[in-house]
């Protein structure tokens, strides 16, 4: 889905930290809460037409989709990935070619490929399974053995800020298995993760909460980069993650 892979999102990040730099990571749901539903029509239809005029994007975003898809790394990627961060202020001129970005973003997401840090050009395959999903009001993220079988997941409400391409990302729910067990994660756990904090709870104490810059999306593919500088690029998976991370779509 990022500014914050030394931040990215609790223990789930903690896991990813080896490929992302992340660490923390940890939530639970509450089950009588019904949040919005994942937007199921293709959000690449929405795209600005100075991206569908700009040739270098459409090419940059083929070899993204592909290495994507593929899980591997290609030697065209990252000039790729870098064309469309440093064009950002181009391919994204307004509040509302942010928010078509944004809605882009919407969705259940395997992570495939990521680079260490900042100073890394290289994306090396995610040896394990990790997904993010991002709907109206919630972002989720966890590691399992596939898309059906969910090990650890986490929950909390999403901070997007459009003008930064920036989503900050709360935590107040932790599920194992698609049960929600957050009252018996231990206090040091909970505590090491933020869960519970609000934008507003990390401005008093000084400290950063996590996030993650969107750098770019399609109806494939979605590029994100951490806290510490580090890019991490998903495939958008065919079903919705909710039900086998949360054990409904009606979180």
């Amino acid at each position: 889905m990022v500014s914050g892979t030394g931040n990215f999102s609790p223990f789930l990040l903690l896991i990813l930290g080896a490929a992302l730099d992340g660490s923390e990571c940890f939530v639970s749901v509450a089950p009588t809460v019904i949040r919005p539903s994942l937007r199921t029509s293709s959000p690449f239809q929405q795209t600005a037409s100075f991206l569908e005029q700009d040739e270098f994007y459409a090419t940059s975003f083929d070899i993204v989709d592909n290495c994507a898809a593929a899980g591997q790394h290609s030697d065209e990627l990252y000039d790729a990935v870098r064309y469309i961060d440093r064009n950002a202020s181009k391919l994204y001129p307004d509040e509302s070619a942010k928010e078509e970005l944004w809605d882009r973003a919407h969705g259940s997401w395997k992570l495939q490929l990521a680079t260490g840090g900042g100073r890394y050009t290289t994306f090396k395959p995610v040896p394990i399974f990790a997904y993010a999903m991002i709907d109206d009001t919630c972002f989720g993220n966890g590691v399992g053995l596939n898309q059906d079988t969910i090990i650890l997941s986490l929950l909390g409400p999403h901070y997007f800020n459009a003008k930064r391409r920036q989503m900050g990302i709360g935590i107040e729910d932790v599920y194992l298995f698609s049960n929600e067990v957050t009252q018996l994660a231990p206090g040091f756990i909970t505590d090491g993760m933020g869960l519970g904090k609000t934008p507003e709870d990390y401005r008093e104490s000084k400290s950063r909460m996590p996030t993650f810059t969107i750098i770019g999306a399609s109806d494939k593919s979605l590029i994100a980069r951490g806290g510490s500088g580090g890019i991490a690029i998903w495939t958008r998976l065919e079903k919705d993650i909710r039900p086998a991370a949360y054990g409904t779509a009606q979180i």
